[in-house]
């Protein structure tokens, strides 16, 4: 496999923009695609608020010129051939939903170079199952980034059941060079991280149904008791209730355990359309800028 010098990412959401982000500020050529260009100039303003502050830090956490090269190595595209051409690395950062993931594993496989490296951010979904709709299954592997991608240093990377080795090892060398401290897991649903999670984050949720406790205290139970920097519907609402309930039914469907089993108040708050920090609403209330006012439920 070649050297990685170009990383393109396909999709331009909360995972997609933070994925370019640490690529950029980690020195490497970046390409951004999204099919929505309003989607795409969100996240390059994103991308430009996260360096400014890194620069107006005490102390700075990105010097000026550090910034300005960064964002100079940013380039975002609406034609997904193109940004497939460029990449010897591409990271599928799409939405959580199994027929999209394996649409642009099919245009990957069509348009990217014959030895680029194919990675899903994917939290639970099957990485041999998306690389089975490419005729290179052994170059597909998971790079599952966590949220906030520029803090926070874990990576999971799946082996797929025909994932080789090179491309393992080639995934593990990048998120080591993006600054993060990867792990490999194999391909099972919900890997290591999200079906610990989930299942967490599940039943913090029924015992909130249950009257067990109010939000902020579950979550202060999680923060003081077991020294977790985020209680987990705090988390829930950080990733996204609508993530977090595809999420969920992935887990229910795949492994049939009850404690992946989507909680109600999880389904009707979705289907209300709040969904967390992103729409201002979830768990809690948030303002414009995303800071906590209190509980809504």
């Amino acid at each position: 496999m070649p050297e990685i010098r170009t990383v393109t990412v396909i999709g331009a959401g909360t995972m997609g923009r933070g994925i370019a982000e640490v690529s950029a500020v980690a020195g490497f050529q970046t390409v951004l695609y999204d099919v929505d260009p309003g989607q795409l100039e969100r996240a390059v303003a994103a991308i430009a608020a996260n360096f400014d502050r890194a620069v107006a830090a005490d102390p700075p956490r990105l010097s000026a010129d550090a910034a300005a090269a960064a964002r100079a190595r940013i380039r975002t595209t609406t034609d997904f051939d193109e940004a497939a051409r460029a990449g010897d690395a591409a990271i599928e950062a799409v939405p959580e939903l199994l027929d999209l993931k394996l649409d642009v594993f099919r245009r990957l496989d069509a348009a990217a170079a014959a030895g680029a490296l194919l990675a899903s951010n994917t939290s639970t979904m099957s990485i041999t199952k998306l690389a089975g709709a490419t005729g290179r299954p052994e170059r597909v592997v998971g790079m599952h980034f966590f949220n906030p991608v520029p803090r926070l240093k874990l990576v999971e990377v799946i082996r797929g059941e025909r994932s080789a080795q090179e491309a393992v090892d080639r995934a593990v060398e990048l998120a080591r060079r993006l600054g993060k401290d990867p792990i490999v897991v194999k391909d099972s649903p919900g890997f290591a991280s999200s079906r610990l999670g989930v299942a967490l984050g599940n039943e913090a949720m029924r015992m909130l149904e249950q009257g067990v406790a109010s939000a902020t205290d579950i979550d202060k139970a999680m923060r003081l008791g077991y020294n977790h920097p985020m209680g987990p519907l705090e988390l829930a609402d950080l990733v996204g209730l609508d993530a977090r309930l595809n999420n969920a039914r992935y887990l229910d469907g795949t492994l049939g355990e009850a404690q992946f089993q989507p909680p109600a108040i999880l389904e009707r708050l979705v289907a209300e359309g709040h969904l967390g920090r992103k729409t201002g609403r979830g768990f809690y209330h948030y303002d414009a800028s995303g800071k906590k006012l209190g509980e809504a439920i």
